[in-house]
């Protein structure tokens, strides 16, 4: 048996996933980790290759629990995706004169490709153009026939906010715009790309008049099914002479007709004279023209059905959207975020939970890595290597716990890290391979902060710090002259992850060459999902 997943799937599982995010019931976070992907040379770890191989041909990221649950562990910070920061998209075909476009056709298909690109769907057709005022248009007619099947080219832009379809000018290109609707600046600004342009994401609701206007235009029972444009296939032979015969469009709708224009007995021009509506399949009624016509001479007229109800009335469906883009931004606004961090790894996670708690986590960002305060520290701290402290308290009584830095700040004194399976698997095999030393080294310990504790040591840098086991709270003042807040709560030199370790779903992973930051850096995530 045939069968085949429709585009209408695809645009409905786009619409979901952007409904899912604007449901206040969800929070969806864009996330950035893995400080530390390869070494210089030598393997670091689980889910890491050397640093050469992995910035040159990074590797793509594995879809199995195991690696997701490590992508978790390696997680540093997350931004909250807001309904401002996810639209709809479609593919950039911009206006520019002396091109060529495609009519909007109902029928493109494997065995009726479009005539230009060749495409075997409407949707990789270039039916639809940006102006260079950042509006839409669908292109009702270029001048096409079957003579001359891939029209003309396009001279006049159109720049009109007609709800009806219009000519752009006066060339005389034979090109019919419609125009849908206008990418708002904020858009242009936050989504800015060269191949995709946004659409606007409450198109069933909006109240902004242009939109409104469109909608409405199209959703109503003057526009529902309303034919627009009748395509001259074959002109045929033997029809009667006249300019402007009226004749009727006929199939499953009422109402419409059309002109149609007879020199030396063959259809050289059809013009919709009454659009009617109701039509999902029409049919050019020659029959007053054609009583001298041979069965070898029958022109072939196709009226171009519209959208269901009318152009503009749903440009999701319309415009094909099952594309969407998902925008974060990071910078120093907040020390969830630090300005010294790397990263390589970027992804959205779905609805993590707040630390100790079952309730999902609602603040706009979070820090999952935990944290270490101290009083004073020697050496300089290098992101990425590993720290190590020998525990003294029972039962742990020499144990080492451990962790990766991903961040030093200087003026608070504060280590933030992450631990993942790296540090207790195989240092050699990186994997659950029995070594000497397993049944300690194996384990994940914490660190700890009572009076006297051993020193926390770099293992590369060989930087050392005594962690202040008398500071507790959110905030420090370091100078005396300036509060500073850390982002996340210590208790007695220690923070916790704001997040549950492992919680949420992370639904979207991207391996990248690794990123280093300055102090002045931000970066614009711009993720792009295909359904």
């Amino acid at each position: 048996m045939s069968a085949i997943v429709t585009d209408q799937f695809r645009i409905l599982n786009a619409n979901n996933f952007v409904e899912s995010v604007e449901n206040t019931n969800n929070s969806y976070y864009v996330f950035i980790g893995l400080p530390n992907p390869g070494g210089s040379g030598t393997l670091i770890g689980y889910g890491r290759t050397d640093i050469t191989s992995w910035n040159q041909q990074t590797p793509a990221p594995t879809d199995s629990f195991s690696y997701r649950s490590h992508s978790s562990d390696t997680m540093m910070y997350g931004k909250k995706v807001s309904s401002a920061n996810i639209r709809r998209i479609i593919r950039r075909v911009d206006w520019a004169a002396g091109n060529k476009y495609e009519i909007y056709r109902d029928d493109y298909s494997a065995s009726n490709p479009s005539p230009i690109t060749a495409a075997n769907r409407l949707y990789d057709a270039n039916y639809y153009v940006l102006n260079s005022d950042f509006k839409v248009y669908i292109c009702i007619d270029n001048g096409s026939s079957g003579t001359n099947p891939k029209g003309n080219v396009s001279q006049d832009e159109p720049t009109f906010t007609d709800l009806e379809p219009s000519k752009a000018g006066n060339s005389g290109d034979g090109y019919v715009w419609k125009y849908l609707f206008t990418v708002s600046p904020s858009d242009i600004i936050k989504f800015d790309s060269t191949e995709f342009i946004t659409v606007p994401n409450n198109w069933a609701t909006s109240t902004d008049p242009q939109i409104t206007a469109v909608r409405e235009n199209g959703d109503s029972s003057v526009n529902e099914n309303q034919i627009k444009h009748v395509y001259i296939e074959k002109g045929g032979t033997g029809y009667a002479n006249g300019l402007s015969q009226e004749v009727d469009i006929i199939g499953d709708g009422t109402g419409a007709k059309a002109r149609v224009d007879v020199i030396n007995n063959t259809i050289t021009d059809v013009t919709v004279s009454a659009g009617g509506k109701g039509y999902t399949y029409a049919i050019v009624d020659l029959g007053t023209l054609n009583s001298n016509v041979s069965s070898t001479g029958q022109a072939k007229l196709i009226p171009i059905i519209p959208p269901k109800l009318g152009h503009g009335s749903d440009v999701y469906t319309e415009l094909g959207t099952d594309r969407v883009i998902v925008y974060a931004r990071f910078d120093d606004s907040t020390k969830d975020f630090p300005i010294d961090t790397k990263f390589a790894q970027v992804g959205i996670i779905k609805n993590p939970t707040k630390a100790g708690t079952t309730s999902v986590y609602t603040d706009n960002t979070y820090s999952s890595l935990k944290a270490l305060k101290f009083t004073s520290i020697t050496g300089t701290p290098t992101i990425g290597e590993e720290v190590q402290q020998v525990l003294q308290l029972s039962p742990n009584t020499g144990k080492v716990a451990n962790g990766y830095i991903a961040s030093y700040d200087v003026d608070t004194k504060v280590l933030k890290y992450f631990k993942d399976r790296s540090l207790n698997y195989n240092r050699t095999t990186l994997d659950q391979q029995d070594y000497i030393g397993i049944s300690t080294d194996g384990r994940s310990y914490g660190f700890e902060s009572s009076t006297g504790a051993n020193n926390v040591k770099g293992v590369s840098s060989t930087f050392t710090g005594s962690i202040d086991s008398n500071f507790s709270g959110i905030s420090t003042n370091p100078t005396g002259n300036k509060l500073i807040n850390l982002g996340t709560n210590f208790i007695s030199g220690l923070s916790e992850s704001e997040i549950n370790k492992g919680s949420g779903e992370i639904i979207y992973l991207d391996n990248r060459p690794l990123i280093v930051r300055n102090p002045r850096q931000k970066e614009d995530i711009k993720i792009i999902l295909e359904f």
